[in-house]
């Protein structure tokens, strides 16, 4: 059967035919898709995630493979279409080479009107492999360019433009996969297209004026087609005379778009038809600055949206699979509703990832995420030749051109931790200057690009980075840019160091634990379930993580005999350790304003950083999270003579809180030290002192407040909590289900109090929280609402006594 280009040009997605060069391998793939998981479907290798299997597949990178198909045609004057090609790619039709490709993160359309024929075509696309393009792109270097080894046990990545961490990372697997992820599909040649639609906005007081500028390719057979453009209700329509079009609207008493919290997200729809094609964008109208004026401490870095600064709250984001045909939409809108349930409202996509589909960025404009965009540069140094920065040129200007409309789109990063990187290694250490010029050659590249394509986007050069042109240390000087923390998890130093900087802005910062005892049972058998088994350390890629898990839990608890209890006390001990940098940080706004916590998602199930497991369950990170990102919260902050209480509004409008503080004794007993009140601009301000001796030896303080979100609680432990000599709380556990599949589990503590008490399940769902504690008799109710609604899941009890008491 023959096929016709429809108006959208005809898919070629579907199923292709996978093949390695040497022909031991062959079966079916889906392409968009990647043929690692390709091949694991076919069941031609087993589950890459599965225990040790990652170190037995790697040879795959090291081959050739390609995909076919044939498709029928009886029209021959069409274009080819790509994007997503991973990576070092020759496409040939009916064997003749069409394109050579070597970007993965840019599309490219090729002409087939020489080699398309009516009836029967052959496709072939062929994935060389990308190691050994590396390898020899390396070789080719007039000086070498190191990468980053203890991230990436596949080598020289950084010669590629590829996802970097598909080589490794201290938190993902290295298999360096390859595929097609993006679109595929043929169109009409010489039909007018719209390649790419400017946005830029103008406010005034009470009015916006949207300005559109619509780039026409074929432009000749083009001109005297007429366009339209309709926006906001109103329709501007023309004959198009050249290569663009442009038009302005006028809005008065616009609808405002706002970041979560601060506000609703209305998009307005932005139509653009030239002949018979036609384009959309929503749009979402506002304002964003970024605020880096100096003052007495040095300079600032805080985001103003619509003429109201904002404290930034939220996690880095990578990619959501480490295999990109395992990605999602669906799962992904999962992970971000769960960053917006708890309180976050920004994500930084990380420059070792890729620069996510369109949809990704629809997703956080609709659900208020504001998002900092690295471009995907990360921890390695890069090569400034000629034809390296002419595929970054290309790359820049394709993904600005895209994505700048988003309203969610806060800022723009040249790369991560590069400057930091010319101090890691031999070769730049010893010879700064050649490789500090190979940096800013790549960095203006990408800065120029940016500002050519976008002349109003936001730009910061590096992440950290104290400043433009600032080559200094961010991850220890806090008073300048935005700073990476990582002392407390690399260097072993105890949570209270956390309080020992004031960043202006913490991009990074993070402690480990263990993936849930359910994300390890999708990797490891009953025989693994121990810290120092070597599937467990397999999946653990941080050098000296698993001790440094195991160190810190000495520190601060009594040690859980059970491995699962292990696990869970692991996320406890995570969850505290960023819950006291963030609150510390959020009491000093407006010195501090932002916080992005790494990281929020895994690419695969591992020990890592992150508050949500692979596959999108909670973590006691992210329900803790929920709770120190409030809108209002209450915190105690530790100084030399007392402790300080501090309210915390991020708010728009004033929040009036009541407070009473009280110690709570391991029995229950309870007695009030302070009753306080205040209203709390946007802001963060002391409101009481408790003196250091007002605990006797063995109490908590327990921080009760009413505000305008309702009543909240916290218990803030000044020692460890391996010196509290905790009593059974004889908890009582009740569950009903109702109709719709959802489950209520009502506790009761009869005799003494329990802290962080969590209800597991056996089953994939969520809870409406955890980690919470429980200081006298009232009891709790939650709610557990499993991924398929049919489950009977069995619920298992934790609680800090009962995982550290024999």
């Amino acid at each position: 059967m023959t096929q016709a280009p429809a108006p959208d040009g005809i898919d070629l997605s579907g199923t292709w035919i996978l093949s390695d060069a040497s022909g031991d391998y062959s079966c079916d793939a889906t392409i968009p898709g990647d043929a690692i998981s390709a091949l694991a479907s076919a069941g031609l290798i087993p589950d890459p995630y599965w225990g040790r299997n990652e170190y037995g597949l790697r040879w795959i990178a090291d081959r050739d493979w390609t995909i076919r198909r044939t498709v029928d045609l009886d029209d021959t004057g069409l274009a080819l279409v790509l994007s997503g090609l991973d990576t070092v790619v020759t496409v040939r039709w009916n064997g003749e080479t069409v394109l050579e490709a070597t970007n993965s993160f840019r599309s490219y359309r090729v002409d087939l009107g020489d080699v398309a024929r009516p009836g029967s075509n052959t496709v072939e696309i062929v994935f060389h492999s990308s190691t050994a393009a590396a390898d020899a792109l390396q070789a080719a270097q007039p000086f070498y360019i190191p990468y980053q080894a203890s991230n990436s046990p596949i080598p020289n990545g950084n010669m590629l433009r590829k996802v970097q961490c598909d080589y490794g990372w201290d938190w993902n697997i290295a298999l360096a996969p390859f595929g097609l992820y993006g679109d595929i599909r043929l169109e009409q040649l010489g039909a007018p297209r719209i390649p790419r639609i400017d946005v830029v906005q103008d406010h005034g007081q009470g009015t916006v004026s949207l300005g559109v500028t619509v780039h026409v390719e074929d432009a000749e057979d083009a001109e005297d087609e007429e366009y339209a453009i309709t926006f906001a209700g109103q329709t501007l329509t023309g004959i198009v005379e050249g290569p663009a079009v442009s038009a302005w609207f006028d809005i008065e008493n616009p609808a405002l778009w706002w970041p979560a919290g601060q506000g609703p997200q209305p998009l307005h729809e932005l139509t653009v038809t030239v002949g018979g094609t036609a384009e959309t964008r929503r749009i979402g109208l506002r304002t964003v600055e970024l605020l880096t004026d100096p003052d007495p401490a040095g300079s600032r870095f805080a985001f103003r949206v619509n003429g109201r600064e904002v404290f930034m709250k939220g996690a880095n984001w990578i990619p959501a699979d480490a295999l990109a045909g395992r990605i999602d939409r669906d799962a992904v809108r999962g992970l971000l509703q769960s960053a917006v349930d708890a309180n976050m409202n920004m994500i930084r996509v990380w420059g070792g990832g890729r620069y996510e589909p369109t949809w990704f960025y629809d997703l956080c404009d609709e659900m208020g995420l504001m998002v900092w965009q690295d471009f995907m540069f990360s921890c390695n140094l890069y090569p400034s030749t000629p034809a390296f920065l002419a595929e970054v040129r290309a790359e820049v200007a394709e993904n600005v051109a895209r994505m700048h409309h988003h309203a969610c789109i806060a800022l723009w990063c040249g790369d991560n931790e590069l400057v930091g990187a010319l101090t890691w290694f031999p070769e730049s250490v010893k010879d700064r200057d050649r490789y500090l010029v190979n940096y800013d050659r790549l960095n203006r590249t990408i800065e120029e690009t940016l500002k050519a394509t976008d002349p109003t986007a936001i730009w910061w050069p590096s992440s950290p980075c104290p400043g433009p042109l600032n080559f200094g240390d961010s991850w220890h000087d806090d008073g300048n840019g935005d700073m990476h923390f990582w002392s407390v998890w690399h260097e072993g130093r105890d949570f209270e160091h956390y309080r020992d900087v004031s960043p202006r802005f913490c991009s990074e910062f993070g402690f480990q634990s263990y993936p849930s005892i359910q994300a390890i049972r999708r990797f490891a058998g009953p025989e693994d379930m121990n810290i120092a088994a070597p599937v467990l350390e397999s999946h653990q890629k941080n050098a000296g993580g698993n001790a440094r898990i195991a160190e810190t839990m000495f520190r601060y608890f009594r040690w859980p005999e059970k491995f699962e209890d292990f696990v869970w006390l692991s996320q406890i001990q995570q969850g505290l350790a960023i819950k006291t940098a963030v609150e510390h940080w959020r009491s000093l706004k407006p010195h501090c304003m932002g916080t992005l916590i790494w990281q929020l998602n895994d690419t695969w199930p591992v020990c890592s950083w992150s508050s949500l497991d692979h596959g999108g369950g909670w973590k006691m990170l992210h329900y803790m999270a929920r709770d120190f990102y409030a809108p209002v919260r209450v915190v105690v902050r530790p100084e030399v003579d007392a402790w300080e209480i501090v309210a915390i509004n991020d708010r728009p409008e004033p929040a009036r809180v009541t407070v009473e503080v009280t110690a709570l004794d391991m029995s229950g007993r309870k007695r009030v030290l302070a009753e306080l009140g205040a209203t709390i601009e946007a802001e963060a301000e002391m409101i009481g002192e408790i003196a250091l001796d007002a605990l006797e030896e063995g109490e908590v303080m327990v921080i009760d407040w009413t505000g305008p979100m309702g009543r909240s609680s916290d218990i803030f432990a000044p020692k460890p909590w391996k010196t509290y000599m905790l009593n059974p709380p004889g908890i009582a556990l009740a569950q009903t289900r109702n109709d719709d599949g959802v489950w209520t589990v009502e506790l009761s503590a009869e005799t003494a109090p329990a802290f962080f008490v969590t209800v597991e399940a056996d089953v994939p769902g969520r809870f409406s929280d955890a980690a919470f504690h429980m200081t006298d008799s009232t009891g709790a109710a939650l709610t557990f609402v499993p991924a398929d609604p049919s489950a009977r899941p069995a619920f298992t009890l934790r609680h800090l006594h009962a995982a550290t008491t024999a």
